[in-house]
């Protein structure tokens, strides 16, 4: 089990991250796109994956980790419950949401990571 606050943790560990307001969310960023959102309320994060990412987090089980049912689910999102979630599936995950947003953003400053 994770809370919100080891969330926020984890996020705001990876280099150049900011936290932002995000509707009724908090968002975390890299070059200013959001890579984790964390929705305290519900005690649930969102992390932007890629498709294979994605698949490869939410074949460990649909209680966890799965996609979001619309088309941002299909674009990668994914709902991260953190009652059920272990600490490092979390960090393993996010880090991977991390370095897709950041790499999308290196190659259009075309920097290298």
């Amino acid at each position: 089990m994770v809370d919100s606050e080891t969330f926020r943790q984890i996020a705001l560990s990876f280099p150049e991250t900011s936290e932002q307001p995000h509707f009724e969310k908090t968002s975390f960023r890299v070059t200013n796109k959001i890579f984790a959102t964390l929705d305290v309320k519900n005690n649930r994060g969102c992390l932007m994956l890629s498709e294979i990412d994605q698949s490869v987090f939410c074949a460990y089980d649909k209680a966890v980790i799965y996609p979001v049912p619309n088309k941002w689910g299909k674009r990668g999102a994914t709902f991260v419950e953190l009652k059920n979630v272990r600490k490092s599936m979390l960090q393993d995950a996010m880090l991977q949401a991390y370095k897709k947003i950041n790499a999308k953003s290196s190659k259009k400053s075309k920097l290298k990571i």
